[in-house]
């Protein structure tokens, strides 16, 4: 999740606080709106030193998409 937080810093502005809420905002979001198995991963995805690489990675394996 930091490198995420970061790219939110880096691309908004914002101070790493307000960018990590923001990002805890919308992860939380997503786990609420995706299909469970997919919200599963997420934290997982993360967790694991992930950003949008390994998060679209997660997902294109989650679809079929590799």
């Amino acid at each position: 999740m930091d490198e995420l937080v970061a790219l939110v810093v880096k691309k908004t502005g914002l101070s790493e606080e307000v960018a990590r809420k923001a990002v805890a905002t919308v992860i939380d979001f997503l786990k609420k709106k995706l299909p469970a198995p997919v919200a599963g991963q997420i934290d997982l995805v993360l967790g694991k030193g992930g950003g949008k690489e390994a998060l679209a990675k997660g997902l294109a394996n989650l679809t079929g998409k590799k």
